[in-house]
């Protein structure tokens, strides 16, 4: 598997283009602000040809971007529906004063031509690679986190993308339009402290880790396996 990934724009998302190998289809998780060149320089080197835009939620810092993707490429959205409406409105999930701060000028935000929808446990396949989608809700109502399967070589782990789920030593604000603290708490007792501690987690924000690693050092995992026990 081909994973190349790379943090663009003011809030260093990490966009990743994910395919089987060189020369072949693919799909992008999460191009934020900035992440255009960044996808077209990996598709030009790689030779790839993107089918599909993955999306780990709908703030604007992980699909600001997606429209002009999708459109070059003639690539299809998908995101959970729960979010699907800030595709068109991502102000909807961000504070005025930051969107301001941050974006500067006038945007114009919409829908692109192709948009599916996600469900929870969903198997999705795209490009020749399979993922399981599972709503993990609390940082927004449509989080989701893709994971690939379990069944591969020995030496090929299981990967986790988890968005704004879980970050290495830390997990996503609860505190913006959608955030839902008791829900996040949820999510992660029940879909990321089951999963194998051998999945490598390639989050939304900062560098990589693996649930094993999370498991033990990351202090709301902890507090979370303290209460189960």
């Amino acid at each position: 598997m081909l994973i190349a990934g790379f943090p663009a724009g003011p809030w260093g998302t990490n966009c990743y283009v994910v395919a089987t190998g060189q020369g072949a289809e693919c799909i992008v998780v999460d191009p934020g602000m900035d992440a255009t060149p960044g996808v077209a320089e990996v598709v030009r080197e790689n030779k790839l040809k993107p089918v599909a835009v993955l999306l780990t939620h709908g703030h604007i810092d992980h699909m600001f971007s997606v429209l002009p993707v999708c459109g070059t490429y003639d690539a299809t959205a998908w995101i959970h529906p729960d979010d699907r409406h800030l595709l068109a409105d991502p102000m909807a999930g961000i504070s005025p004063e930051t969107a301001r701060m941050l974006l500067g000028g006038d945007h114009a935000f919409a829908e692109p031509d192709e948009v599916s929808e996600l469900k929870d446990g969903q198997a999705l396949e795209l490009a020749g690679l399979r993922f399981t989608v599972d709503h993990t809700p609390g940082h927004t109502r449509g989080s989701v986190t893709f994971t690939t399967p379990y069944d591969g070589p020995e030496e090929v782990p299981a990967v986790l993308f988890s968005g704004d789920v879980l970050f290495a030593g830390s997990i996503g604000r609860t505190d913006l339009p959608g955030g839902d603290h008791p829900a996040m708490l949820h999510t992660l007792a029940t879909k990321i402290l089951p999963m194998r501690d051998e999945i490598v987690v390639l989050p939304g924000h900062g560098g990589q880790t693996t649930i094993g690693r999370e498991k033990a050092t990351n202090p709301y995992l902890q507090d979370l396996e303290t209460q189960n026990l």
